[in-house]
């Protein structure tokens, strides 16, 4: 800018000299001054705009120093913040670690019931299927006359097989009639096909009373019965006495009540009750997890 103002200086004296240049030389310098003073006239309102934005360049670069020095010190802080949470996070681990520890072990003693458990289940299930089997097979043996006089269910997982006593026996008899025979004989064939099953054959009667030289009372009448059936199967039918356990309950099972002639008859029965031998579920029960008070 400088440059041009001596440019302006130097065109100005020569025209205040026109005396000593010819008119075509003065036009020259007139036009060469005008020039030069258009573009001072430019040159000094970009100078005056540079200024000014050098100014407002200054003011922003200075905001932006306090800003700078603003998120400095946020920065700080977050890691101050970062550290402290650092450090309670190292410490709740550390006192965390024996608990972590006893975690592990109970899932483990959780893992371990539940495969217990899981075995106790699938015993039960494989325990219902066979009894579901054996109930069709009994069923599907026996007429349908004698389906008239036997009852077949399943109970708890518990097979009954009730027969009643007026097709086994005479009225105050314990000795089985010809016509039981051919009945058992049928159960008996199906109980051979389940040698890991029990047998417990359970006599009842009515509340009449009864008194014979041989009987004292219905309870003496219920055993006896059911001791017959079971030396029945035994001896004809050739099932293991190991197997069968008798029981007489008397008059004191009932499955309907004595005051009618259909009541008292439905009561004279002898029950063969079939269930799974206990061994399997004895040795899951031994096989429990220990309870650990360590």
């Amino acid at each position: 800018m400088k440059s041009i103002k001596v440019s302006i200086a130097a065109a100005a004296l020569a025209i205040a000299l026109t005396g000593c240049v010819s008119k075509k030389e003065y036009v020259a310098l007139q036009a060469n001054y005008d020039a030069l003073r258009t573009e001072f006239s430019t040159t000094q309102k970009d100078y005056y705009a540079t200024q000014a934005s050098l100014a407002e360049c200054q003011a922003g670069a200075k905001a932006v120093g306090v800003m700078l020095e603003e998120q400095k010190k946020a920065n700080a802080d977050l890691k101050a913040g970062y550290q402290g949470m650092k450090n309670s996070l190292d410490q709740s681990l550390a006192q965390s670690a024996q608990g972590s520890v006893n975690i592990a072990k109970l899932v483990d003693e959780i893992n371990a019931s539940n495969r217990y458990i899981q075995r106790l289940v699938d015993a039960k299930s494989k325990s219902d299927s066979l009894n579901v089997v054996l109930t069709n097979n009994l069923t599907r043996s026996l007429s349908r006359e004698e389906l008239k006089e036997v009852d077949v269910k399943v109970l708890k997982g518990v097979v009954y097989v009730s027969l009643a006593d007026n097709m086994l026996f005479k009225s105050g008899s314990y000795e089985v009639n010809d016509r039981a025979m051919e009945t058992l004989s049928k159960i008996a064939k199906i109980l051979k096909d389940y040698k890991d099953y029990d047998i417990l054959v359970e006599g009842n009667t009515d509340n009449v009373p009864i008194s014979r030289t041989n009987i004292r009372n219905n309870w003496d009448l219920s055993a006896l019965r059911a001791s017959s059936i079971v030396q029945a199967l035994q001896n004809h039918f050739g099932i293991n006495p190991n197997r069968m356990t008798v029981g007489g309950r008397g008059e004191f099972n009932p499955i309907s009540d004595n005051d009618t002639e259909l009541g008292k008859q439905r009561n004279r029965r002898t029950e063969i009750i079939i269930t799974p031998k206990l061994d399997e579920f004895l040795d899951l029960i031994d096989q429990a997890p220990a309870d650990d008070k360590k």
